[in-house]
């Protein structure tokens, strides 16, 4: 069992930073693959990133490819979510998630999520 918690939004105007912060308890979160998905009103989930749990290699979708940065800190239980370059778009709520399943992409196949946080970019 993992429980996450996300920290880190706000409102920040377009061309603006913010680190978004996952904090994981439970057992073995290293042995996890961790996602942050966002959700805008009235769409769908979509994936912004993901680490992979051994290798640390990353994804990233291509509306944010350049402009964030996804990294963990296993020892601390911590994943976090640098985001640089925001704009109008990024606008949604943020979640992290964890999977032990590979298809890193699909929010479906993630077991734990947190709550999520909030991230408002004006312009």
């Amino acid at each position: 069992q993992v429980q996450l918690v996300e920290s880190g939004g706000g409102l920040v105007q377009a061309g603006g930073s913010l680190r978004l912060s996952c904090a994981a308890s439970g057992r073995a979160f290293g042995n996890y693959h961790v996602g942050w998905f966002r959700q805008a009103p009235g769409k769908e989930r979509e994936i912004v990133s993901a680490i992979i749990r051994n290798t640390g290699a990353t994804m990233y979708a291509d509306s944010v490819a350049g402009r964030f940065t996804i990294s963990r800190d296993n020892a601390k239980n911590m994943v976090y979510l640098q985001m640089n370059s925001l704009k109008p778009e990024d606008t949604a709520v943020y979640y992290c998630a964890a999977t032990q399943k590979s298809t890193i992409g699909d929010a479906d196949q993630y077991n734990y999520w947190g709550q999520g946080t909030q991230v408002t970019v004006s312009s």
